[in-house]
């Protein structure tokens, strides 16, 4: 059967998302109110409604995707994460402070500092084990995917790469990311078929030099309006009238230019980490612009203003549909041929991921 697109919105797209906000409205106001009603807890359970209907809404080749994660796994898998960050939480409540008081500062950094290397660490592991969750909950055809890797290795690999990334000031930084995202790809399957994924920083490190330079950029010409400032007042004089506008100006680069940039970087590399990305025979592709990242990025800030915060339980609705509409796959694939995953399905979900605030992809 073979799986093709040619527009980016045809009805002959191998992936579509079939969806509309109405339908999804009753789903969003119930899903907030009992969220309000339980003090969040029931968060986990409105996380796992919303996935099923979005999945159902989902279009893959002949099929629709089903999503068969419950709420209380990730309940489970948040109750996971409070026993492992307790520790954290009471050293800085109680036994930092004493430290401290007892003039053992040096010890109370040191324990500071291996803390943040855990949490580093953490934040890799979160993110492989989102990913491997997911796919273990995700199933096409009656199969689903998953890997038999407990993301432990991973977590070691993503605080190496971000250390690294830390130390150069993180000129590093597009090849830790691609790195990671061939490690995290590679080591994840949908029944018998293997993702391979070959990302490499090529055609990425220009617009990176644009994110990294912009700061630098900014701190100097801070200095200069700096010293000429100050010469000024040196010489007896009061700034010139427009001095303060230059420095208005300089924050408004830092402040939009500079996640602009980011946001250049980031629509390039998930472009290019699609088209890098394969399952079996099927490729993928992902044509959103940093234009139409801007958009989605200020429609939800927009969405959840204009709507004293309601708006907000709309957001994964939307960024679904954006990742789903702009996704694009290739090749074919003989459904018959396929058989059921055998790698392990993990019972917990990805509480991690929640506490650092982490995605799958």
């Amino acid at each position: 059967m073979d799986a093709y697109t040619t527009a980016a919105a045809g009805p002959d797209r191998a992936v579509r998302f079939t969806g509309s906000w109405l339908e999804y409205l009753p789903i969003a106001a119930t899903n907030a109110l009992l969220i309000i009603c339980t003090l969040g807890v029931y968060r986990f359970w409105a996380s796992a409604r919303q996935r099923r209907y979005l999945w159902s809404r989902t279009e893959f080749i002949d099929d629709t995707l089903e999503w068969t994660g419950t709420g209380k796994e990730m309940f489970f898998g948040f109750l996971i994460v409070i026993a492992v960050l307790a520790p954290f939480f009471l050293f800085f409540q109680f036994l930092f402070p004493a430290l401290i008081a007892h003039g053992k500062a040096e010890a109370a950094f040191g324990v500071v500092f291996l803390f943040e290397i855990a949490i580093i660490y953490l934040g890799g592991f979160a993110r492989f084990r989102a990913l491997r969750y997911r796919l273990s909950r995700t199933y096409w055809h009656g199969i689903r995917g998953g890997s038999d890797d407990p993301g432990w290795n991973y977590g070691g690999e993503y605080l190496g790469r971000m250390a690294l990334s830390f130390i150069s000031l993180f000129i590093l930084f597009p090849w830790a990311a691609t790195r990671l995202w061939n490690s995290r790809w590679n080591a994840m399957s949908f029944g018998p078929l293997q993702f391979r994924a070959d990302l490499d920083a090529e055609g990425l490190k220009g617009r990176w030099a644009l994110v990294y330079l912009a700061p630098v950029g900014f701190f100097f010409a801070a200095i200069m309006a700096g010293m000429f400032a100050a010469a000024s007042a040196h010489g007896g004089g009061r700034p010139p009238a427009g001095f303060m506008a230059v420095i208005m100006a300089l924050a408004a680069v830092f402040y939009v230019a500079i996640p602009l940039l980011t946001l250049n970087w980031y629509a390039a590399y998930f472009r290019k980490a699609a088209e890098a990305t394969s399952l079996g025979e099927l490729e993928f592709g992902f044509d959103a612009t940093t234009l139409q990242w801007l958009g989605l990025f200020l429609g939800n800030l927009g969405l959840a203003i204009v709507t004293l915060g309601f708006g907000i339980t709309y957001w994964g609705y939307r960024n679904w549909a954006f990742m789903i509409r702009h996704l694009h796959v290739y090749g074919s694939i003989d459904v018959s041929e396929m058989t059921q995953s055998t790698t392990h399905a993990p019972r917990e979900a990805e509480g991690f991921a929640d506490a650092f605030d982490v995605g799958a992809i």
